[in-house]
């Protein structure tokens, strides 16, 4: 915990594994997790359709247990954002959002 799913068009300038590797950085330096607990990863989408001219897409899901502050997650929010904006530039339709995950209902092993 936490989880940073990055879902993208497959057609991004920059190769994925460094891109995943740059967000999994911010993460474990943003001071508000444990490093050995932080987990990256990528899904990308060949099909996909835009309606903003945009050349591709990213959207940063960030799931994480409940109990950071609006300030908090606004920090990742916007330094995600501004990481990816300077990976991939104007061209692609970028947005991040941070998800509470209910320590009463998620489990893992």
């Amino acid at each position: 915990m936490p989880h940073f799913i990055l879902e993208h068009s497959a057609n991004l300038p920059i190769e994925t594994e460094a891109l995943v590797s740059q967000v999994q950085q911010f993460a474990c330096a943003s001071g508000l997790f444990d490093p050995t607990s932080v987990k990256t990863r990528a899904v990308a989408f060949e099909h996909f359709q835009l309606g903003d001219g945009k050349q591709g897409f990213i959207h940063l899901q960030i799931h994480m247990m409940a109990g950071r502050t609006l300030e908090q997650k606004q920090m990742l929010t916007e330094g995600t954002l501004k990481l990816l904006l300077a990976k991939v530039g104007e061209h692609f339709a970028l947005s991040v959002h941070c998800y509470d995950l209910l320590s009463d209902i998620y489990r893992k092993n």
